[in-house]
Order: structure tokens, then sequence, then C-alpha cells
């Protein structure tokens, strides 16, 4: 998601951005009606006061055109600079200040007549015609029940002067696009959640995609394979190194075997130095019988040690008194001393 931000693709919707900025111009424009009026009024009188006078050559033309452009951008300025701040906060508000030139690169799948016809018959494509439909109706509803309320309203103005005619069809103006703003802006917070879901789906990665990113990430997952089955291969070569050094083989008796270890000047209690199930089980009793290793048969035993224990810890606390059972039967069959 982020490096999609990076290349420009970002969740918008331009049907929120058209609502605002139509319901902000038509704010501006009830603000500022009465005084853009009063001052185009002003600018058309001296107009035609001065036109008896004009010059007519090239240079008289070009300073009355200069000047009616000036007189025109300082009427309508202040509106389309409301209207372009409006447009820049509202834009910036759903996608952020991030700036892209990745958008303005070529891209020649745009001219691929197969992806054209698949955008057209895409989801996307389905929902953009429904929304275009909803706001036709909602525009046509809105718009009707609005006027339909406001022709009594009018009745009376068949005989007002022209001016209070222009002002009470500019309040109707008004409330009939604010009306249909606010039923619109409901359609496009619609329209942005799934402009949402939409650019989310498209970002989702293809199970090819999801292998590649990991076999960059955390590298090829046959080769991590191969490392880590010969990294077991070399911790049983050295567990095997052990057992001739073990006191005594505790077996279950065939499916488990564990090799301890004691050494009363170095070790607080019995070390396990080899432990293994079924074929590991079968090759340390082989090697211990080879070393002449004492082997011993405690089915409880050896299933509690085989559970407890890992390779180099020391016996549990709780199994001390049958691991001393076992060596001092081993010892005394040896002639050693406990």
């Amino acid at each position: 998601m982020r490096k999609a931000i990076e290349d420009g693709q970002v969740v918008k919707s331009a049907e929120l951005s058209s609502v605002v900025i139509i319901a902000a111009g038509a704010m501006a424009l009830w603000l500022s009606g009465a005084w853009m009026v009063d001052s185009t009024s002003g600018f058309m009188r001296g107009v035609f006061t001065e036109a008896p006078r004009m010059s007519m050559t090239p240079d008289g033309f070009l300073e009355f055109f200069k000047g009616g452009l000036t007189k025109f951008f300082i009427i309508l300025g202040p509106f389309l600079v409301a209207l372009t701040a409006v447009g820049v906060v509202v834009n910036l508000a759903q996608v952020g200040a991030h700036i892209s030139t990745k958008p303005l690169e070529p891209n020649f799948d745009k001219l691929n007549p197969v992806n054209g016809w698949k955008r057209v018959f895409s989801p996307t494509t389905g929902v953009n015609a429904l929304r275009d439909l909803l706001k036709i109706a909602i525009v046509g509803v809105v718009s009707f029940f609005a006027i339909r309320d406001a022709i009594v309203q009018t009745l009376p103005l068949i005989d007002a002067p022209s001016g209070e005619i222009a002002r009470q069809f500019g309040r109707l103006t008004f409330v009939t696009v604010m009306k249909v703003a606010a039923a619109l802006f409901v359609l496009a917070v619609l329209d942005f959640v799934y402009q949402k879901y939409a650019w989310k789906r498209r970002l989702r990665m293809t199970k090819q995609e999801i292998k590649d990113e990991s076999k960059d990430t955390e590298g090829n997952p046959v080769a991590k394979m191969r490392v880590r089955q010969a990294q077991r291969e070399l911790a049983r070569k050295r567990m095997m190194q052990d057992v001739p050094t073990a006191d005594v083989i505790i077996t279950n008796p065939t499916h488990i075997a564990v090799a301890l270890k004691y050494d009363r000047g170095m070790m607080d209690a019995p070390v396990v130095v080899a432990k293994g199930q079924n074929l590991i089980a079968e090759r340390i009793r082989e090697i211990a019988g080879q070393a002449g290793v004492p082997i011993v048969e405690n089915k409880p035993l050896a299933r509690s040690l085989f559970k407890m224990c890992e390779v180099g810890m020391s016996v549990p606390a709780s199994l001390y008194r049958a691991v001393a059972e076992v060596l001092a039967y081993v010892y005394n069959l040896a002639g050693k001393e406990i």
C-alpha cells in the first residue's frame, strides 16, 4: 500500500470532491452574490456611459479590453480562489500530501485493447454506472420536491419588481442546490468507501507474488529447508558422539532412549546428553552397546525424561529420586561409588 501511494495510486472519490466544491460554490455565491451583482452593474453602467466617447482605434480597444478583464478578475477572483482552495483541501483530505511523477510516465498497457475491454466489463464500471444513475435520480427527485414546495412562494412575484424576482429565484436556486448537495454527499461518502475497498482489492498480491516476496525477504524456502536439515543432521551427529560418554541409557524399551551423564564434581544434577525415538533410539542403543554403556529399561522414567528434557538440559528436580535409583543400580553393577 505504501509503495502504491508512492507510485501515485491513491484512494480518491471524484464524486466527493465535486459535491463539496458545488456546495462551497453555492455558499460563496450566496454570501457574495449581492456584491458581485452590484460590482457588475457598476461596471456595465460605466461601459455604457463611456461608450460614446470610446476610441475605436486598436490601442483604444486594447485599453478597454484590459480594463474590462481586470474588473472581471476583481469581481470573480475571490470566488474562483475560494473554489480552488476548497478543491485542494478536499483532495488533500482524501489522499494526503503525496507528490509522485509516476502517473505522468507513459503506460502502454492502457493502449492494449484487451485491457480496455476488461475495464469496460469490470465490476468497477458497473458500480460507476449504478452510481451515475443514482446521481441522476437524486438530482431529479430532490429538485422536483424543492421546486414544488417553492411554487406557492413564487406566485405572488408576478407583479413584483425584477430585483425582488431575481432575489427570490436566487434563494430558491441556493436552497435547491444545497439540498441536492446534501443528498449527493451521502452518495459521495459511500463512493469513497467503495473506492477504498476497490483500491485495496486491486493491490492484493497473487500467490506467485507472495512467494517471490518471501524469497526476497526471507530467502529461498527450499534452501532454508536444506540448511535446517543440515543443521539437524550435524546436531544429531554431535549427539551420537556424546553417547559413549554417558553413564546410563534409559529406554522404553524400544521406542525411546535417553542417555544420562553425571559428574559429581562438575554437575549439580545429571544431564541429558542424547535422546531419540524409533530409529534414533535404536541407534543410541547400538552405540551404547558398542561402548559398553549400561542400558536400563524404565518406561515411565524414559517417557518423562524424553518429554521434559532437551539435549544438554539437567534432569528436573521432580525426577531426581527416580534417576538416582537408576544411577545407584548402575554404579553398584559397575562397582563405583555414588
